[in-house]
């Protein structure tokens, strides 16, 4: 495979004081090439939903943004993608991939105190295929650790880079394994361990698990799954104190060892649970979600597949028990999160409903702005939930509802927003009437203005069954002490805070005394 890596110098010692009680963060940085050597002061995001990342200081994250405030820098990137920034250090890593058939992969680094790309590797894909608006598009999330970076691209690449971009090694997995069978494509996340990356393929074809020693390359184990259509990541979590690996995806929920791939449980009644990954809220217990599809063809299965599961280990087997459900929330691709004993699912409509997460029992239901593609983000008495088209709406931690700010990432998100659910309805609408009358809503075409123009909300051109695919959508994010960085489908966004500038008599441009924005 041919592949180039470009490098620009990084600069030398830096260090931040973060807000939030005066913590000092010194970053041992490193010209481009060289190794990073892991210290305590590596802040650290690094992997999906922040598996792994080290603590976040409670008041250093702003409260508001725009494109105007508490914005410190944005940057373009090569290609396109839906995965999440990773972080170590002060290096951000993030993928993509370019062409009309994906023919090249990206993983681009960026330096987080000023947003400067500091080096873009490419490598041709392994299996061309032609991409669209419509299916995945680098979806898989890299993890990182204080040596590497490993990257996963649904061409089949997976491949391991030092912190200056140059290859370690790179491997196949449609030339190892066979070529992928799918019509959505992948989305699955890299999960890592101390030594070890684990993939999951699951496809049409035949899916499996498989892990690679994180300095060769080479596979410790591969374990065969049935074939499924499916978007979901696997995730590491705490089961009667040990780790397993679970994976809730499109007609099972399933759980390994990690060091053997061993299958040591598995759960069949569920379905629809093909996009969010289980989230933990205490040893051996988690949440299980499943969507009803765009067309709600999926309805029936996710109204019983959403639910709270505890997995306990009963002499030598392990045992599954269904805590509680809900037949009414059921989201979209954002997993459901538990935060300060309450669980939050966020629906396509960009409903989020809220229950106690021991009981079950419904706290409230209420409206957000916009649906979310990502996990919502708990922080001290905040909970941020990234809406899908550019607008963050953050809420009170606890049983109240109460919005305390809505910020826009890009001008026109909430009238793109409200622009998405409009088309959403009418879609739905159309879609009711056509199986009164008999007719099959998905064989229907869409019209030539809904599907390929441009909307006046946000200028964005592709649409299907009323939902906005094309970018600027919020697809991830990443979060260290004093910075949120926030990822479109070719930018990246920088969210701190920055100080308030105002005016003095002389018409000079000064910072007001009351310090940073909020």
């Amino acid at each position: 495979m041919n592949q180039n890596c470009s490098h620009s110098l990084m600069p030398g010692w830096r260090a931040t004081i973060v807000s939030a009680g005066i913590v000092l963060f010194a970053f041992a940085v490193c010209a481009a090439g060289e190794p990073l050597t892991e210290t305590s002061n590596d802040q650290r995001w690094p992997g999906f939903q922040g598996a792994g990342a080290t603590e976040i200081a409670v008041d250093s994250l702003p409260l508001t943004w725009s494109p105007t405030k508490n914005l410190a820098w944005q940057t373009e990137f090569p290609g396109k993608g839906q995965s999440s920034p990773v972080i170590w250090g002060n290096r951000i890593f993030v993928t993509s991939i370019e062409g009309a058939m994906k023919n090249d992969c990206h993983v681009v680094a960026v330096d987080l105190s000023q947003g400067k790309q500091l080096w873009d590797f490419k490598t041709a894909s392994s299996q061309p295929v032609r991409g669209n608006y419509f299916q995945s598009r680098s979806a898989p999330t890299p993890v990182v650790d204080a040596d590497r970076v490993y990257a996963f691209f649904e061409t089949g690449n997976l491949l391991a880079l030092d912190h200056g971009g140059k290859q370690v090694w790179s491997r196949s997995l449609t030339e190892d394994y066979g070529e992928f069978e799918v019509r959505i494509g992948l989305a699955a996340s890299l999960v890592q361990t101390k030594d070890t990356v684990i993939v999951l393929i699951d496809h049409e074809g035949p899916s499996y698990l498989l892990a690679v020693d994180k300095l060769t390359g080479k596979t410790k184990w591969k374990t065969d799954r049935f074939s499924r259509q499916s978007y979901a990541s696997p995730a590491l979590l705490k089961i009667n104190q040990g780790d397993q690996l679970v994976c809730s995806s499109s007609g099972s929920v399933d759980g390994y060892d990690p060091a053997t791939g061993k299958l040591l449980w598995t759960y069949e009644e569920v379905g629809g649970n093909r996009a969010c990954t289980p989230i933990s809220f205490g040893d051996g217990k988690f949440l299980v979600s499943a969507s009803p599809g765009m067309h709600d063809e999926r309805l029936a299965d996710a109204k019983k597949s959403n639910f709270a599961m505890q997995v306990k280990r009963v002499g030598e087997e392990f045992q599954q028990t269904i805590l509680w459900k809900t037949n009414k929330a059921m989201p979209s691709f954002g997993s459901p999160m538990v935060y300060q004993g309450l669980a939050y699912w966020v629906n396509k409509v960009g409903v989020v409903y809220c229950f106690d997460a021991e009981t079950g029992k419904q706290v409230y239901v209420k409206r957000l702005g916009q649906p979310c593609w990502a996990t919502p983000l708990g922080l001290g008495e905040r909970i941020y939930f990234p809406g899908k088209d550019g607008l963050t709406t953050v809420i009170a931690a606890g049983r109240e509802f109460r919005i305390l700010a809505e910020n826009e990432l890009i001008d026109g998100a909430t009238a793109a927003g409200e622009a998405d659910l409009k088309r959403r309805a009418k879609a739905d609408h159309q879609q009711g009437s056509a199986q009164q009358s008999g007719r099959d809503s998905e064989s229907k075409p869409e019209s030539k203005s809904e599907s390929t123009s441009e909307s006046k909300s946000g200028g964005r051109p592709r649409t299907r069954n009323g939902l906005t695919f094309a970018d600027p959508v919020q697809y991830g994010y990443a979060a260290v002490n004093g910075t949120l960085v926030m990822r479109t489908g070719s930018r990246l966004y920088c969210i701190r805070k920055t100080p308030v500038m105002e005016k003095n008599e002389q018409g000079d441009k000064v910072t007001s005394s009351g310090g940073a924005a909020q």
